[in-house]
């Protein structure tokens, strides 16, 4: 049994220890983070990715390493993070098919329990364009154009279950048209078929169509969003073209794995939102037919539950499948 002079020191030393305890921990953070992206490298996601760990690593000091692991639809890269330590050191570069995979394919980790969003960082709203022989130079005019030869007109993705894809369902079912899907590895081959006549439409990120609009190989007949568009301002929103709830939209945005302290979530957090409010940021994404998209990780969590609910019934109601 210990007499009292011990535990009174014993008690007196516990103190101590837990201070000393706390501040050998070191501040986060204290090495280099790595930063997965789930996508090949080159693309909107990746240029994303490779700003935030330069701007990161000059903040910190810290070597901020870009990992492209592209592969099974994102689920390589998404894996990866979620069976990483929470620590703060692996971090994922997410996008909208963080939401709309688990809806296609069987996964090894759930979306939203074995993550914890960080921060968006950006968006992009959709183009949807048309071969010029096509006869519509307008919205009303492809829809009444599309019901009179049901199933007879094909339209182009830049892969099966993408934004581009399931968009152009969800534009089909509004309007109550159906076609034919053909999936490409990459906007640019979709762009390509577009202008050459082998595809009639195709719903895009802005940048693979943009210059095809400009030299009048491609026809722009609306753009997504609540605004047009400054590169091309002749395109109507889908609202102003007379489908008023035709939301899709593409975003990217940091996540870690669940169970991450609170505490670097929140210093993720700033300091990628301070990133992102950088001018010269916010140029480098307009280059590329984005914006600027701040938001908290309570907003962030609470998008990607809405987004995951939306796209579900989306794929549920098209019976959407796709290949693995």
């Amino acid at each position: 049994m210990m007499n009292g002079s011990y535990v009174l020191s014993w008690l007196l030393t516990v103190p101590m220890l837990i201070a000393g305890s706390a501040a050998a921990q070191p501040v986060y953070p204290s090495k280099p983070i790595r930063l997965i992206v789930p996508f090949s490298a080159g693309g909107g996601s990746d240029m994303v990715a490779r700003v935030i760990g330069a701007k990161l690593t000059e903040s910190w000091g810290q070597q901020v390493i870009v990992d492209n692991r592209p592969g099974g639809n994102t689920i390589i890269g998404t894996e990866a993070v979620a069976k990483s330590a929470p620590d703060g050191y692996t971090i994922l570069v997410g996008g909208t098919s963080h939401v709309t995979t688990p809806s296609l394919f069987a996964t090894p980790f759930d979306a939203v329990k074995d993550f914890a969003g960080v921060a968006t960082v950006s968006s992009g709203e959709l183009l949807l364009v048309v071969n010029p022989l096509l006869p519509a130079n307008n919205l009303q005019e492809l829809i009444a154009y599309a019901k009179s030869k049901p199933g007879q007109l094909n339209y182009a993705t830049y892969g099966g279950g993408s934004a581009s894809h399931l968009g152009t369902e969800m534009f089909s079912m509004m309007v109550g048209v159906k076609m034919q899907h053909i999936p490409y590895k990459g906007a640019g081959p979709a762009a390509t078929d577009l202008v050459g006549g082998q595809v009639s439409l195709f719903l895009s990120t802005p940048p693979p169509v943009i210059p095809h609009i400009k030299s009048g190989r491609a026809r722009a007949i609306a753009i997504s969003g609540e605004s047009r568009l400054s590169a091309v301002p002749q395109v109507p929103t889908f609202t102003e073209a007379g489908l008023p709830g035709f939301d899709v939209k593409n975003w990217v945005g940091i996540l870690v794995p669940a169970g991450t302290p609170k505490t670097i979530i929140d210093k993720l957090s700033i300091e990628i939102s301070r990133i992102v409010a950088m001018q010269d940021f916010k140029e480098k994404l307009d280059s590329q037919g984005w914006e600027a998209f701040i938001s908290t990780p309570e907003q962030f969590a609470a998008l990607i539950k809405a987004d995951m609910a939306k796209w579900a019934k989306v794929i549920k109601d098209a019976n959407i499948k796709v290949d693995q």
